[in-house]
């Protein structure tokens, strides 16, 4: 499966590279919406930061959303946002570089994402904190609703 959005970018994308873009977003703090590196950013505004660093201009603007949106629909519009305009892959292939989105609540939304540094870490920003790398561990590999890589990376 590939990224329906076309790449235009003068950066070769290479997984250092990624990481060497999320890493620059740490120590930014948490605001909600947000994707000012430094400034403030929330999940969503890292792994967007971290696209803009890539390849310029954003594949789409997302909508308003609150801290508690999606709760009690069925929708997923992060997972269906990164399927337009990320590559999905199977969970089992995570590796350094590839936006992990999560499900905080078991059985609720997809409503978390970062980006990993290894199979084991990934960065990440969320509420009451700066964005930060964290364990890859049980409680957060057992949330995985997906795995992506930016589009257009060069092995």
């Amino acid at each position: 499966m590939s990224a329906s959005v076309p790449v235009s970018s003068s950066v070769v994308v290479t997984r250092p590279r990624i990481l060497a873009a999320a890493a620059g977003w740490i120590g930014t703090p948490y605001v909600h919406q947000a994707s000012a590196k430094g400034a403030g950013c929330d999940c969503l505004g890292l792994v967007r930061g971290v696209w803009r660093d890539l390849h310029g201009e954003e594949p789409e603007t997302p909508p308003p959303y609150t801290p508690d949106w999606n709760e009690r629909s069925k929708n997923e519009p992060l997972l269906s946002a990164a399927r337009r305009n990320l590559v999905e892959k199977k969970t089992r292939d995570i590796a350094a570089g590839d936006v992990v989105i999560f499900r905080v609540a078991a059985n609720g939304p997809a409503k978390h994402c970062g980006i990993a540094t290894s199979p084991n870490a990934f960065i990440h920003a969320y509420a009451g904190r700066a964005v930060v790398e964290s364990w890859l561990g049980r409680w957060w590999r057992q949330r995985i609703a997906g795995v992506f890589e930016f589009p257009g990376i060069e092995e």
